[in-house]
């Protein structure tokens, strides 16, 4: 049995008003689930949204949805929060304390974009409760997916997978059994440095990473689709949300962005998804699910695209797609480590410490390090994840000026 349930033909449709929360509501992810909301009126209602330290854009978003909860998570911004809010009678509070708050207020479904290991723990006090869960942020599975699932299926939870790719295959996984599933096909852009000889690679700036040819999205997440970090990402991700051994997840390049994800089965069918690349698809699928909502991507035109090609991803030129595999078949706390040690590196690139190429080395001599010293152990609880994540993140820093030094 899939660990995200099927669709069953006895759920119905609804006209009950659907109570949301939207943590990270004013990232990219979170942008585009507010854009939904609106568009859907009343058929909605927002309860809380919680933002890093953006206060402004909260606070705007707190009083067009009349929220009952606003939650910061940089303390020190609490009081221009409550000054913003001053009159509207909507509470709010700041922290990681008051984040985790928001995600247990009473609502039906949560948009869990928090992003990094700071997201874990307010996303499991929604599944927690039992509610339904749209995962827009991959470090919960990465750095705990087995007890992030487990809590899930404990509670009664509904995981549904906000990422294009994840949703692609649970929409796709409708088409038959997990018994009858041979395999499933993630498929990549490929990035800004798809077609780049690796020497280019090496040296591409931080300019040149963001310029992704077909999404817009955050600079971490943009910057990991370049290195093909991302996938390496989603492929773990993969792997715990569908109950997915390594050897049966395959990445595909495909540039246009068409096909997100396939499902091959046992009879040789393979059933595809596919959309125009905007991120409000497949979280219109998590917000209506079971039910579909009107949604406002352009229509798909293939005859416009006129092709879709496709490449088997080059390992070499992207070494980071071969570490999160090793990670996953090495199991325990592995991916955790090569996590942690990704966001070490990615800073390191953005504060221009380290060029590009240097951010697999970074990964690769972390996991090798911290499955030296016992850190990538299992985890038994969210405590001790967050602690091999901690551990990880110290290594990698204590290894960034001997990697910085070999590329100078």
């Amino acid at each position: 049995m899939s660990a995200v349930p099927l669709r069953t033909a006895d759920l119905g449709r609804t006209e009950r008003q659907r109570v949301v929360t939207v943590l990270g509501a004013t990232g990219s992810i979170g942008d585009s689930t507010m854009d939904l909301v609106r568009r859907g009126g009343d058929r909605f209602r927002v309860e809380a949204v919680t933002a890093h330290s953006n206060v402004e854009a909260l606070a705007k978003l707190a009083r067009e949805f009349k929220v009952r909860f606003a939650a910061i998570a940089d303390e020190s911004r609490l009081g221009e929060l409550r000054a913003a809010l001053a009159g509207t009678g909507i509470a709010c509070g700041a922290g990681e304390a008051a984040v985790i708050e928001a995600a247990a207020r009473p609502s039906d479904w949560v948009m869990a974009a928090v992003s990094g290991a700071a997201g874990l723990k307010p996303a499991l006090a929604a599944v927690d409760r039992g509610a339904t869960v749209a995962l827009a942020n991959k470090e919960c599975l990465v750095c705990a997916g087995e007890l992030f699932m487990e809590r899930a299926l404990k509670a009664g939870a509904q995981v549904l997978p906000a990422d294009s790719e994840h949703n692609a295959l649970f929409q796709a996984l409708a088409s038959g059994n997990r018994e009858e599933l041979s395999r499933v096909i993630i498929t990549a852009s490929g990035g800004p440095f798809r077609t780049w000889p690796v020497e280019a690679i090496e040296q591409a700036t931080l300019e040149q990473a963001l310029k992704h040819p077909n999404w817009t999205m955050g600079q971490k997440i943009t910057i990991d689709s370049a290195s093909m970090m991302n996938k390496g990402l989603e492929v773990i991700e993969a792997a715990h949300l569908f109950a997915l051994s390594a050897d049966e997840i395959d990445v595909l390049v495909h540039p246009q962005s068409i096909i997100h994800g396939m499902v091959e089965f046992a009879d040789r069918s393979v059933v595809a998804q596919l959309g125009a690349p905007d991120m409000r698809t497949p979280i219109a699928h998590c917000l209506g699910w079971p039910e579909r909502i009107q949604g406002p991507a352009a229509r798909l035109d293939l005859a416009a695209i006129g092709q879709l090609t496709f490449e088997v991803p080059d390992l070499k030129r992207f070494p980071g797609l071969r570490l999160a595999y090793e990670a996953l078949r090495a199991g325990k706390g592995a991916a955790t480590v090569f996590n942690a040690a990704n966001e070490v590196a990615v800073a390191a690139f953005v504060a221009r410490q380290i060029k590009f190429g240097m951010i697999a080395r970074l990964v690769e001599a972390t996991m090798a390090a911290a499955a030296s010293d016992g850190t990538a152990r299992a985890p038994a609880s969210v405590d001790e994840a967050l602690a091999i994540d901690h551990r990880a993140r110290n290594i990698a820093a204590s290894l960034l000026p001997q990697i910085a030094a070999k590329a100078s």
